[in-house]
This record gives C-alpha cells, sequence and structure tokens, in this order.
C-alpha cells in the first residue's frame, strides 16, 4: 500500500486551500478530510480508496480522529442532504407545491406522483457518503489510543458514540425515503473492496440503529456541555439529540407495527429531553421563577419565536436540540435558498424560487378541526399565520412565498393586520447563512402527544388524552396573541379519532416546511392500515395494504376539487407509493439491489 509523506499532504493540502471552506465546526481540517468531503464518486457508498486518504501515516494523532469527525458532520451539510431533507419530507405532501411559473419536469412528475426511476432526487448516495464517513472513523479511531496519549478511552467512546448516532439518523432518513435500504457498519476504502449489498427490511435497519443509538446514549456529552451559548451543543450531536432520534425512531416503527412498547418508549424519550432541558434552562438563564415553577417548557415568546429560532442573526435558540451550522459565508444554504428563497441567477427575478407554500395557508379555516378541512390555521390570532409565509389572508392565492426561516429581518407581522407583508429579498445570496434544524423541543412535545394518543386505551381514557391535549395546547398557546379570544378547548377534541387529528394539524402549523409533514402523513397512513410486514422486503410481496382515505385526501388537498388532485389520489393504491423508487442506474452497478415492485416495468407509478 502506497503511503503518503508529508511533502505529499503539503501539496494536496495547498490544492484544496481555496476550496476548503473553513467553518465553526470544522477547524483544523488536514488534507484527508478535503479528500474526503470532495472526492467524486457515482457508486452508492461513495468510496474513497485507502492509499488516498486513509494511508498508515495518517491515523496517528488525536487531531486526526477530530479532523475525520468534523469531516462527517461537514459532510452532513451537503447540498445533496439538505436538498433532500425538503424534498423528501415536505413537498410530496400537501404543503409545498412547485413555483407555477417554474419549468421542472422532475418536480411536475413527483407532484403527479410518477416517482420515476431516473429522477435524480432518488439518489441517496449524500447520506451513504455520510455512513461511510462514520464507518472509517468507526474503524480506525481505536489505534489512535495506542499511537497518541492524549487520545484517551473517554476521547474515543464519545467519538464513537457520535459516530454512530450520526450513522444512525442517516438510516433513519433512508428507511423513511425508501424503505428497504442497503445496511453496513463495514468502511469502504479500498478499490479492492465489494461494493454490492442488498437491501434489508426496515425492521433490521430500524433495530440496528436503536442498538446503536442506545450505545451511543451511553458515551455522548450532556447538551450544554460545551459551555453556555456555544454553538457545538447544537451543532453537534449531544444526549438530548440521541434521545431525540431514538423517539423518533420508536415512534416510527410504532406507526408500522402498531406497537404499544415503542409509543411507551417513545414518550419515556422524549421525557428525558424534556425534563434535561428544563434542569438546563433552571441552571442558565436568569428569568427562571423558581425551581417548583410549573412551566417545564419555556418556550420562546410566541410574539418573537420564529424570529428567535429561526432569525438570520440568531438560530441556535434554547428550544432547538440539534441544528446543521451554516455560516453563511464559506459555507452558505445554497438549497434553502434555491427552494424557499430565490435563485442566484441574476437572470431571474429576485424573488424566484423553487417551492411555494400551498394555498392551504392563505386564509383561515372555520374552526379548529382544520385537518378535515382545507386551511392549516384555525384563527387570524396565530402569530403563524402571519409569519410562516408573505401575502397571508389573500383569499385568491393560489400559492404564497415562504417566509420562515428566509425572511432577512425579525420583524413580527402582527395579528391585526388585513394582509401579511410582500415577500423582500433582503438577504444576498453569498450570504445566506441559514442553519437546518433537525430537531427541537415543540416537534418533540407533539411526537409525545401522538404517541399518548395511541397509548390511549379507549375514548374513555380521558386521562392520557387530556395529557395529549395539553401538550398540544401549550405549542398552540404560545403562539396566540396574548389577547386572542379562541382557543383550543378539550372537549372539542376527546375522542382518540378527533385528537389524532388535532395533533397532525398542530404539527403541521408549528413545523410546516422543516421537512416533517410526509413523515407525519406516513406514520398516519402505517397507523390506519392492516398487514403491513416490516420483517419483509417489499420486493418479496405479492400485495399490500392500501392506504388509509383520509391519508389521500391530505395529499390531494393541496390541489383543490377535482382535476389533478383525483388524478393523484388514484395513483396513491398502497403501501409501495409511499416510497421511492430506486436509482435506476443504482440497480445497474449492483444487481443485488430490488426495486420497488410497482416501478419495475412501467418506470412509473401506472402500472399497478
Amino acid at each position: 500500500m502506497k503511503s503518503i509523506n508529508n511533502k505529499e499532504k503539503q501539496r494536496i493540502a495547498s490544492a484544496y486551500k481555496s476550496i476548503l471552506a473553513p467553518l465553526p465546526l470544522v477547524r483544523g481540517w488536514g488534507w484527508v478530510v478535503a479528500l474526503l468531503l470532495f472526492a467524486s464518486c457515482n457508486d452508492f457508498l461513495t468510496i474513497y480508496p485507502t492509499d488516498k486518504i486513509v494511508g498508515t501515516d495518517f491515523w496517528k494523532t488525536k487531531s486526526d480522529v477530530e479532523g475525520m469527525v468534523n469531516g462527517a458532520y461537514k459532510s452532513m451539510l451537503a447540498d445533496g442532504i439538505q436538498e433532500r431533507a425538503v424534498i423528501w419530507g415536505a413537498f410530496r405532501s400537501d404543503e409545498l407545491v412547485k413555483l407555477a411559473d417554474l419549468n421542472n419536469n422532475t418536480l411536475d412528475n413527483i407532484s403527479a406522483v410518477n416517482l420515476l426511476p431516473t429522477n435524480g432526487y432518488n439518489n441517496w448516495s449524500a447520506f451513504y457518503k455520510v455512513i461511510n464517513n462514520c464507518n472509517i472513523v468507526l474503524a480506525h479511531a481505536p489505534e489512535v489510543m495506542a499511537a497518541d496519549p492524549e487520545f484517551t478511552e473517554g476521547d474515543y467512546q464519545t467519538v464513537r458514540a457520535q459516530m454512530l448516532a450520526l450513522r444512525s439518523l442517516c438510516y433513519f432518513y433512508l428507511v423513511r425515503a425508501f424503505r428497504d435500504v442497503p445496511l453496513t457498519t463495514q468502511s469502504f476504502e479500498d478499490d479492492a473492496q465489494e461494493l454490492a449489498l442488498p437491501q434489508s427490511t426496515p425492521a433490521e435497519v430500524l433495530q440496528q440503529c436503536l442498538d446503536d443509538l442506545l450505545e451511543a446514549e451511553r458515551y455522548v456529552v450532556r447538551s450544554g456541555a460545551y459551555g453556555y451559548g456555544s454553538w457545538q451543543n447544537w451543532g453537534y450531536i449531544t444526549r438530548d439529540a440521541v434521545d431525540a432520534i431514538i423517539a423518533d425512531i420508536y415512534l416510527w416503527r410504532a406507526a408500522m407495527t402498531h406497537s404499544q412498547s415503542d409509543y411507551q418508549q417513545a414518550i419515556a424519550y422524549i421525557e428525558k429531553v424534556i425534563n434535561a432541558k428544563d434542569t438546563y434552562y433552571e441552571q442558565n438563564h436568569n428569568d427562571r421563577v423558581s425551581a417548583t415553577a410549573t412551566d417545564r417548557y419555556h418556550l420562546q415568546s410566541g410574539l418573537t419565536a420564529m424570529a428567535v429560532i429561526f432569525g438570520y442573526d440568531n438560530g441556535n435558540s434554547h428550544e432547538s436540540i440539534l441544528e446543521w451550522q451554516y455560516n453563511g459565508k464559506d459555507n452558505p444554504n445554497y438549497k434553502l435558498e434555491n427552494l424557499y428563497y430565490r435563485d442566484g441567477d441574476t437572470e431571474k427575478p429576485k424573488d424566484y424560487s423553487m417551492l411555494m407554500a400551498s394555498q392551504l395557508f392563505n386564509s383561515v379555516a372555520a374552526n379548529a378541526n382544520t385537518a378535515q378541512g382545507q386551511k392549516i390555521h384555525f384563527s387570524r390570532n396565530d402569530y403563524r399565520f402571519w409569519n410562516n409565509v408573505y401575502g397571508a389572508n389573500n383569499e385568491e392565492a393560489t400559492e404564497l412565498s415562504i417566509r420562515k426561516m428566509v425572511d432577512g429581518g425579525s420583524t413580527v407581522i402582527s395579528t391585526t393586520s388585513t394582509e401579511g407583508p410582500s415577500k423582500t429579498v433582503s438577504r444576498g445570496f453569498k450570504d445566506f447563512r441559514q442553519n437546518w434544524v433537525v430537531y427541537r423541543l415543540t416537534d418533540l412535545m407533539l411526537m409525545e402527544a401522538e404517541a399518548l394518543v395511541e397509548t390511549a386505551a379507549d375514548n374513555t381514557d380521558q386521562a392520557t388524552l387530556k395529557r395529549a391535549f395539553d401538550l398540544v395546547q401549550v405549542v398552540n398557546k404560545r403562539s396566540m396573541d396574548m389577547d386572542a379570544k379562541d382557543t383550543l378547548i378539550f372537549e372539542n377534541y376527546n375522542t382518540k379519532d378527533a385528537m389524532e387529528l388535532l395533533v397532525l394539524a398542530e404539527r403541521e402549523r408549528e413545523l410546516c416546511f422543516e421537512g416533517k409533514r410526509w413523515w407525519d402523513l406516513m406514520r398516519f397512513s402505517y397507523r390506519h392500515m392492516t398487514g403491513v410486514d416490516a420483517n419483509q422486503l417489499l420486493a418479496d410481496q405479492t400485495s399490500w395494504p392500501a392506504l388509509h382515505p383520509q391519508m389521500l385526501r391530505f395529499v390531494v388537498r393541496k390541489y383543490g376539487e377535482g382535476g389533478k388532485g383525483d388524478a393523484v389520489s388514484y395513483k396513491m393504491k398502497g403501501e409501495p407509493f409511499l416510497y421511492w423508487p430506486v436509482l435506476e442506474s443504482e440497480i445497474k452497478v449492483n444487481s443485488l439491489l430490488r426495486q420497488n415492485p410497482v416501478y419495475v416495468q412501467e418506470k412509473t407509478t401506472t402500472k399497478q
């Protein structure tokens, strides 16, 4: 095996100096990280030959390990991941539509549920790149303990915990997008290694993730350990982040398998996060009234919540749990800007963006039970109604520009407005600093409410349903004008069916455009499906359970009555249609991969 001497390292580092983006998250990267991040390979695991990036001269010091760990985090900021967080997690749902004037057949096909195997959004390589980066660190970090006394057993366990958790998060994204995916814990570093791997079932992949996360929880640092206000408390995976991922996976698996024990586990891990954040707030915030105060959540005031959580100069709020850190200069969040804000092409209008909020956001519904209706919000006294989109309260609008996460200032729009503000483009394209929030507290609170509804014995279990309602009420009330008369009333939602829809509706009001909605709808559908077999590949099944009719109503309601919505509803016939097909080029290079069966012959969703 050819090793690389110090002179060669310096030459390579110099060559990459102009393209390596210095980031608070990634200080002191060496030549290895440069190659790790910028190597180009189309194989699904994106292999980096050993003699190029992990030669025998490299894994010698603590700083070598730290550089590779930072490289793994850096690869999570890739355009391909940010783009898919939106397209996979939000665009397929009822909350987003393609800009009407945008000529993009790929997005048109996705909206029409023609999920072609040649569609570039099916490409999973960005996530497997992160997975392989984690596997490389896990494979080589132990040997550094023998070479560098400064790299202790404690350092190693912390590194190992972060890489296990980051890898698990990537696999969780892949399971939700494709269901059946290749699973490997082996690092691929040599051209001679066999790349072809078969898919594993969701039961196998999710169990591997849970096993790894439960191990990671033992050693990952507690949240806040990096010092008060440090970006690392949100940019690195901490104990709260691990517990959040565990809860999310339990909630997903519970929906697929109807497991009451998994719902209980989800609740338990969310409570761990809530209690940990409550304790940290008590110890670090002067506005804590007393140790016995009844407010466990300490949510930001509704008037300023969006500005603080997603603000241009803020981010990393005390409500947040895990955020990917973009500094706006050396690593702008270009994909979020393209999708939600504007394009960098100077020939296009300044307010041009690829995606828009659907017509469901343009006005309020007649009552709070919006899950059955055609609107997201039920009250103009909800700050989110005015601040999530531009031009709110415009009855004629069929699409609205997104304001959440992309507005250039922190101005809060009053609930006394008659119409929301028009879109502005005050943020420079080259300085688009916008973190992507992976988990935040209200997300977990509503996840707990969802799990509580499913653990209620029946409609007579009013105590459990009231616990779920109280969580929804806390989230809802923080965003309501303090002088508002309208509010949620438990008696209007005191059945399991009504409470389930209330939680789902509140999650959309609170978490719209954050890459959550499609996963929420999938869990809803799974809860109402029988015959789902998470232990069997879709390709091995000859029939599949049908989707719940309400799921179809959710999916198509952004299109309005009739027309396109009816066509989309007709195509969504069963479980396989919830998932993306495997990219055709991947199947060509890996003969062990098996296509989602509804895309095998005609390459569209019209086959079944």
